[in-house]
């Protein structure tokens, strides 16, 4: 678990400190449940008797086959077929690739300014992320604040990091230098939602290329540093807006994460 401050501008200083598990304030890396390993069909056994010539003899009895899962099937063309869209509008070098579906996430930050990051097992350069953002803060008038994702962690803790605000999509790159706002290449970066807000948010990397897209549509692009790797580690990160009782509450489902095959 990292934590990074965040200045009235928006800057951040890094915190190099990660938080011991053994504390108990961060939830153990979300992973995927393993699918019940299935229980091999009994094979029918035939006792060989003594007939007549003129009997037919019976027929073995067919062994059961496995009835597919349908509801996998329909997810996997569902996921298959956004990988495809995305492809078709230029997000994607490549329509081919697997995802990772994790555990919901749900976790709260009360440290006015700072956001920490829970890292997920993959390190990756194009990827894309999708997860249903749910958030609210206990102070009605918090300053910025809400979940997002972090990616290209690097070993020294260099990463970039978006949220998702109740008025903006907020895009940070944090490396030696500072944490400071990553301009938009294109597109308003605006949003409205109340507190609590929920909505669901997706974050796309191509290459030096980021885009941002709220309930599915498109809300910023971002051009990313040259001098700066994109490959490394993904996390979920939470931002939190106010000291007050338990900050910023944060809960992410239906989420999942894209990369392309190599």
């Amino acid at each position: 678990m990292q934590t990074k401050c965040l200045n009235p501008l928006f800057s951040f200083f890094l915190v190099l400190a990660i938080v011991s598990l053994a504390c108990g304030t961060a939830a153990p890396e979300p992973t995927s449940t393993p699918e019940p390993t299935d229980t091999p069909a009994p094979t029918a056994t035939v006792t060989a008797t003594l007939t007549p010539t003129n009997t037919p003899r019976p027929s073995p009895t067919p062994r059961p086959t496995k009835t597919p899962n349908l509801a996998a099937t329909e997810r996997a063309d569902e996921l298959n077929a956004e990988a495809q869209a995305y492809f078709d509008l230029g997000y994607l070098e490549t329509a081919n690739g697997r995802f990772k579906e994790y555990d919901d996430f749900r976790e709260e930050w009360a440290q006015l300014n700072w956001y920490q990051w829970w890292i997920l097992s993959e390190s990756t350069a194009d990827f894309y992320m999708n997860a249903h953002f749910e958030w609210e803060s206990a102070y009605q008038n918090a300053d910025t604040s809400g979940c997002g994702f972090v990616f290209a962690i690097q070993d020294n803790n260099d990463h970039y990091a978006a949220f998702l605000d109740r008025t903006r999509v907020l895009f940070l790159i944090s490396n030696g230098s500072g944490t400071r706002e990553l301009g938009r290449t294109r597109g308003t970066g605006r949003v409205k939602f109340g507190n609590p807000g929920e909505a669901d948010f997706t974050l796309i990397v191509k290459g030096h290329y980021a885009y941002v897209l709220v309930d599915e549509v498109v809300i910023g692009e971002y051009t990313l540093s040259q001098s700066q790797p994109v490959r490394g580690n993904l996390g979920l990160t939470i931002l939190s807006g106010t000291n007050k009782d338990y900050g910023t509450r944060c809960e992410m489902t239906n989420l999942y994460a894209w990369f392309p095959e190599n």
